[in-house]
């Protein structure tokens, strides 16, 4: 029988009503599509940005892969993968990294990580944090779930490595695994209304551009006033990211099923600016005060664009969420440990 589950829709613009109206968006979800394998939690207010979704089916019947084509090494790990996949009656679909790692005919190539999240029923991502970065910003609003496997360094969002790919089938085949919910992020450009809305799965950085002086930003949440920044920049993070860039520059860790904003700024100009943390339904404003200095805008680290003088862009949760696949026996804290090589950890 089939399973309903309902979700978000994209959207590319922004509602112009107060904060209370757009709570009441978020709360307002969209029409329920088919999914073979969970039941997501609507996303409200009151639910968490994280929440852990049981599954309901044990077979993938048809699952992409995806890999960063200049990862050369991980071409037996994919190899692997397929076997195991095509062991079990699961149909392969690819991307072209995928494709050209595999030497795998066109006819079962679809093009890019939108048309396979929409035709598979899970996404087995290659590469590292990066390449589940991009696959999470195209894919948001598919059907199917991420796994991650790490074939680059650190990988927080990676579930596996490459020397685990058999047990981690086993678990999968086993019903041994849960789905994650990560909520995205977006970010608005009112002057520049031909600008589509950008996403981001772990952050959104405002930046000093070639030049090394000062930028000044000035921030408001909720259209209240926060404070100026004088510094390098400011980091916007979501729970996901707060164990990126966030965390580099100073920023607390937060756990994935927090709802919160992070906004940490970056080699600031007073030793009392602080990260500090706000609702993840809360609206942060960002107007540039520097006037001579070339200010940019990153989502990711992936997409940028450049910001006018004067101007100001508004951040805040997407309505689009993506579904990460988690195997049962690891965690958050689990991954903070190995990581971080915390006290207690093996790697």
């Amino acid at each position: 029988m089939p399973v309903s589950y309902e979700t978000t829709p994209s959207t590319n613009a922004y509602s112009q009503s107060s904060r209370s109206s757009h709570s009441r968006s978020l709360a307002s979800l969209g029409p329920e599509l088919p999914n073979p394998h969970c039941s997501a939690q609507p996303v409200t207010k009151s639910s968490s940005s994280c929440s852990t979704l049981k599954k309901l089916h044990k077979q993938f019947r048809k699952v992409g892969i995806i890999a960063n084509p200049e990862k050369g090494h991980c071409r037996k790990a994919i190899s692997t993968a397929v076997r195991l996949l095509q062991d079990h009656g699961a149909d392969v679909l690819y991307d072209p990294g995928a494709a050209c790692l595999a030497t795998i005919s066109e006819d079962d190539v679809v093009l890019d990580a939108n048309g396979l999240s929409k035709t598979t029923d899970l996404l087995l991502v290659f590469g590292g944090d990066g390449t589940i970065l991009r696959v999470a910003r195209e894919a948001a609003g598919g059907r199917a779930p991420l796994l991650g496997i790490n074939t680059g360094r650190l990988g927080f969002l990676s579930a596996v490595t490459t020397s685990e790919l058999p047990e981690a089938f086993d678990k999968i085949w086993a019903n041994a695994f849960v789905f994650e919910s990560r909520p995205l992020i977006e970010a608005h450009l009112p002057y520049r209304p031909e600008v589509a809305n950008l996403t981001a799965m772990n952050e959104f950085v405002i930046s000093r551009g070639d030049v090394s002086r000062i930028i000044e930003l000035e921030v408001s949440v909720d259209g209240e006033a926060l404070t100026r920044y004088r510094g390098d920049g400011l980091i916007v993070s979501s729970p996901t990211g707060s164990t990126a860039y966030s965390l580099a520059a100073g920023g607390a860790i937060v756990s994935p099923n927090a709802n919160v904003f992070a906004l940490t700024p970056i080699c600031p100009h007073a030793l009392s600016n602080r990260s500090v943390i706000v609702s993840l339904d809360s609206i942060v404003s960002v107007s540039i005060l520097s006037t001579k200095l070339s200010t940019i805008l990153s989502a990711d680290g992936q997409v940028r664009e450049v910001l006018s003088p004067g101007k100001s862009l508004e951040i805040r949760r997407s309505q689009r969420e993506i579904q990460l696949m988690r195997l049962e026996g690891s965690s958050f804290f689990q991954t903070l440990r190995q990581k971080l090589q915390w006290r207690g950890a093996t790697i």
